[in-house]
């Protein structure tokens, strides 16, 4: 007598890599959509994080930073190179010499410095990047960028400037932070809670940095801060709006410490009222 041996059959081995497959579809959505709650809660925790900084500026300086510091509203030391004491990188910030431009040999180290608390997790970009010259497009296009200047630190979040070009008036911006300004949380007279500080900044057309506004750089200012010509996510946004790879929405530091992501939906009078510190708009934050 013979013992049949046991095993698959062909059709049985099939079926069962169906089955895998099929429960493979339908697990790779949910831990996609785990691994980007992750992502978007440190996101989120970073701006809860730069929100406590600037209280603390302000409480000690009776002021915010200004959106960049200078003579020449072309280059100056930016917000957020002033709050890292606040950010527990006191040694980062008395290594500045801000008696120099950014560009200076001596201002090598603390302009190529990255730092996490300043990074999205969801944008996947390097922490650092080749800021570049001239007119063109920015850095993670495949499009002539210019003449390479050197590299920065990269960040995701930077200042709202207004809803105006920032080139057309550098130093008056409607938002929180343009070219030596000198606001209060006091001075945000639409509301704390109704008042967009700081937004969100995916890396697709270009780099923001930390640093500040450098010379001769493309895009200098807006490296630094943004404007909301644009609703958040806009299908046709341009480098100086507020972006992100969240989805339906951008993350939004509001003057009252509270972090909110915006949705890409939101109405656009809404969303220019949150950007200005003074309008008198009743909108309020949805």
């Amino acid at each position: 007598m013979f013992r049949r041996k046991s095993g698959f059959t062909l059709v049985e081995l099939l079926v069962v890599i169906a089955i895998i497959g099929i429960l493979v579809g339908l697990l790779l959505p949910a831990v996609q959509y785990a691994r980007e709650s992750a992502r978007a809660a440190s996101c989120w925790n970073n701006q809860k994080q730069l929100g406590v900084a600037l209280h603390l500026f302000n409480d000690t300086h009776r002021r915010l930073p200004a959106g960049w510091n200078g003579s020449d509203p072309e280059e100056g030391w930016g917000w957020c190179s002033e709050i890292l004491p606040q950010l527990e990188q006191n040694d980062l910030w008395t290594k500045i010499r801000r008696d120099l431009p950014i560009d200076d040999p001596l201002n090598k180290q603390v302009r190529e410095t990255p730092l996490a608390i300043l990074l999205c997790p969801s944008d996947g970009v390097k922490s650092t990047f080749t800021i570049h010259g001239g007119l063109g497009a920015v850095e993670f296009g495949n499009m002539d960028v210019g003449t390479p200047l050197f590299d920065v630190g990269r960040t995701n979040y930077v200042g709202v400037f207004g809803t105006d070009e920032i080139e057309d008036a550098p130093a008056a911006g409607n938002g929180t932070f343009y070219f030596n300004s000198q606001l209060s949380l006091a001075d945000m007279h639409d509301g704390l809670s109704n008042t967009l500080l700081v937004g969100e900044r995916q890396s697709r057309l270009g780099g923001s940095t930390w640093t500040g506004v450098i010379a001769a750089a493309n895009n200098g200012k807006a490296r630094i801060v943004g404007i909301g010509d644009h609703a958040p996510n806009h299908k046709d946004h341009h480098f100086d709006d507020f972006t992100s790879k969240h989805p339906a929405g951008v993350h939004f530091l509001l003057g009252d410490g509270s972090v909110k992501r915006l949705s890409d939906t939101i109405d656009s009078e809404v969303y220019k009222a949150l950007i200005t510190r003074d309008g008198n708009e009743a909108a309020q934050l949805p």
